[in-house]
């Protein structure tokens, strides 16, 4: 019994001892890819164009809004004078009016979610092009993304030459330079 603890106790060194050699060799590394979005020329350019796009399309948001508080105001105003049938009237076109500037909200909100979408999708497929080369080159086994690791050092952090090699290969238009 005790040459089968000393036998199984062997062949478990011998297993285990080789797995921790071979996981010595393996080189990991991780990227921050949102960090790498938000700090490459094509993603500032890309956030500029959809602030500018979104500060276009709240600003007639805002304006419909303006003109639906004018009409919630005049109706409590005056809407103990009113006729009932009219003052019926003026709360079905404010109730319409309101569903609509709700509509336009949401369609607004998935237009800009989309074009997010797409400009994000190509800055990572670039991305994921320089970190492949970047894996190939020094022989890394495994590059993850930051934010799926809850602890590494900071020697193995490549956000900073993700971003150099990023921005020396593409313009902040995303065309190849």
């Amino acid at each position: 019994m005790r040459s089968l603890a000393v036998s199984s106790l062997f062949v478990a060194g011998i297993l285990f001892g080789g797995q921790q050699a071979n996981a010595q060799e393996q080189k990991i590394a991780f990227v921050d890819l949102q960090r790498v979005l938000n700090d490459v020329a094509e993603g500032a350019a890309a956030r500029s164009k959809l602030k500018k796009e979104f500060d276009q399309k709240q600003a007639v948001l805002d304006k419909k809004q303006k003109e639906l508080k004018k009409m919630k105001e005049e109706l409590e105003s005056q809407g103990m004078m009113m006729k009932p049938e009219i003052k019926q009237q003026r709360v079905q076109e404010l109730q319409r009016n309101l569903m609509q500037v709700q509509q336009t909200y949401m369609e607004m909100q998935q237009e800009l979610s989309g074009k997010e979408a797409e400009m994000t999708s190509k800055i990572f497929k670039k991305m994921g092009v320089i970190v492949e080369a970047i894996g190939k080159e020094k022989g890394y086994t495994l590059i993850a993304d930051r934010n799926a690791i809850l602890f590494a050092q900071n020697q193995l952090d490549l956000t900073a030459e993700v971003i150099r090699r990023y921005n020396a290969a593409y313009d902040a238009s995303g065309n190849a330079k």
